[in-house]
């Protein structure tokens, strides 16, 4: 026996049907769109632990030391005459250095709230020396400085040429040589070639005593190189009454 349908049920049928389907699929739509947010937030969360665990980039290290040779030199540039300066496309510059104050490094003992440090740091590569004065090469060996402890910072560029007079520089060892009244750190091309232990010509080599300091064992027509040499005068403990002066400039090559 066939029941029969009220009409008010018949035509609310289709609408009910349609709100039904309308809500299933936007059922569908928040499910789709959390699991997308969800996998988007997992998917960060994945990339910045990554990037927590990656190490940070290890620092340059420091090249180690190459013992200048003994015997003398195939071709000597002076780099206190304009001759020597303009073969190897040199222009000296200089400026004094500031003791500062500042606060202790990490685990330092109580007691030592502050500690002292040297401005500029005129060593690193591509230091901007735009600004400082520069110094004829005949007066390296003026005098400088106040005196007692005293610092000065003297740069320069050099590139090396083909020739040297008749000399073909092409395959020679190259060696900067440089002697400060009273010590002095050579820095080449943003570094200081050093090891503990071991002699190392960059740093200070003795009272008065020249720092000789290889810059390639081949070099090449072209080839550049940033100085800095970092002057003091001493003996530090002493506060001398003198100043700071240069003795001796030069590149060495060998072959």
């Amino acid at each position: 026996m066939n029941r029969a349908v009220p009409e008010s049920r018949i035509g609310s049928m289709p609408m009910v049907n349609k709100q039904q389907k309308g809500e299933a699929m936007r059922s569908t739509i928040f499910r789709r769109t959390s699991a997308w947010t969800a996998l988007a937030a997992v998917a960060v969360m994945v990339s910045s632990l990554a990037a927590a665990q990656t190490p940070a980039p290890a620092p340059t290290p420091v090249p180690a030391p190459t013992i200048a040779p003994a015997l003398p030199p195939s071709r000597v540039v002076n780099l206190m005459t304009s001759e020597g300066t303009a073969a190897l496309g040199a222009q000296w510059k200089h400026m004094a250095v500031k003791i500062v104050e500042i606060p202790h490094i990490p685990n330092a003992m109580p007691e030592y709230p502050t500690t002292y440090d040297v401005q500029p740091h005129a060593g690193v590569s591509g230091f901007d020396d735009s600004s400082w004065p520069t110094i004829d090469a005949k007066t390296l060996s003026d005098r400088r400085g106040g005196g007692k402890v005293s610092m000065i910072w003297y740069r320069t560029k050099l590139t090396i040429p083909e020739k040297v007079g008749d000399f073909d520089t092409t395959g020679a060892k190259a060696v900067f040589a440089v002697a400060i009244d009273d010590y002095a750190e050579v820095w080449v091309n943003g570094q200081m070639p050093r090891r503990v232990g071991v002699p190392s010509p960059a740093t200070i080599q003795g009272f008065n005593m020249p720092n000789r300091v290889v810059l390639a064992d081949t070099v090449k027509p072209g080839d550049k190189f940033e100085i800095a040499v970092f002057g003091i005068n001493g003996p530090i403990s002493v506060s001398p009454e003198n100043f700071i002066f240069v003795r001796q400039a030069q590149v060495e090559f060998f072959k």
